[in-house]
């Protein structure tokens, strides 16, 4: 008797926001078409976040900023390196969501992937370094010494990279590892062309001892998502890193203006980010205070 092979439909992925550890869809219920930026094949269909579904993020974060700030920096170290061991567990995955996002050849977005794990690996190792560097004994004349430890500003609003070699992975890592790793939490907009890698970063980030809430990643108009970061009196800082407009609503300016109101710290956008570059440590002091403490000797 011969056996007859049947026919099966292929099971597509589901992509949802990742907010508070969990996966919703947008509260309007919405999507919008992620096409293969080469060949212009449809490829998902990603919902599109709204300005609630950002101040629901919003809400996650801020209840996720005690305990990630006041866990020891030796632990968040582990955790951002956990995130490296299921980013390269999952690597032909998201060398293929790279490549059709961008564009680009499959060995390169691997190569890109690759990159993507030693970035957060490099991150990792400075969580309980960036201390020493941003921290200091001063030299004051009295009775009395004096300290400044740097501490964690709280929740950032990130707009991710729009362009740059890698931006849908790499530079992507390479602005939410330096605000985690130095103990924020953080609320992305995904590029809304390519939102794909950042989607299934959150599944990474759910199976890395990640606490729910440190990292929230909302896709949809930037010119939605961004403004409510903007404005929102719970958000301590911005990195207004993929802000592309010149001009207009949605503009770095019109955004900055939008967060005097509540003195928030912004980071402002830069052209020539290149993020196959060696990383630094300015994102990782970008977003950290500086407390000062004067004790009495001698008493």
């Amino acid at each position: 008797m011969s056996e007859t092979t049947t026919p099966r439909l292929d099971v597509h992925k589901t992509y949802k926001l990742f907010v508070g550890g969990a996966f919703p869809r947008s509260e309007s219920g919405r999507v919008y078409e992620v096409t293969d930026l080469k060949t212009g094949d449809w490829i998902a269909n990603v919902p599109l976040g709204t300005r609630k579904d950002t101040r629901d993020a919003v809400g996650a974060a801020r209840k996720a900023v005690g305990g990630w700030s006041g866990a020891t920096a030796y632990n968040r170290g582990q955790i951002l390196y956990r995130a490296a061991e299921m980013l390269q567990g999952r690597r032909e995955q998201f060398a293929a969501e790279v490549a059709a996002s961008e564009g680009i050849s499959a060995r390169k977005a691997a190569a890109l992937v690759e990159a993507a794990v030693d970035r957060w690996v490099w991150y990792a190792g400075w969580t309980d370094k960036v201390a020493q560097i941003a921290g200091s004994a001063n030299p004051v004349a009295g009775p009395y010494f004096n300290l400044s430890t740097p501490e964690p500003t709280g929740v950032v609003g990130v707009v991710a990279p729009t362009r740059g070699n890698g931006y849908s992975l790499l530079g992507l890592v390479s602005v939410i590892a330096p605000v985690i790793a130095t103990g924020n939490t953080a609320v992305v907009a995904l590029a809304p062309e390519a939102p794909l890698p950042g989607l299934s970063l959150g599944e990474v980030l759910a199976t890395s001892d990640l606490p729910g809430g440190v990292v929230n990643l909302i896709s949809g108009r930037t010119e939605d998502i961004a403004p409510t970061l903007a404005s929102h009196q719970d958000v301590n800082a911005l990195d207004l890193t993929g802000v592309n407009s010149p001009d207009g609503p949605g503009s770095a300016r019109a955004l900055e203006t939008l967060a005097a109101d509540t003195l928030k710290r912004v980071r402002r956008p830069d052209v020539n980010d290149d993020w196959t570059a060696a990383q630094g440590t300015d994102r990782l002091l970008a977003f950290l205070e500086t407390k000062t403490v004067w004790h009495p000797m001698g008493i």
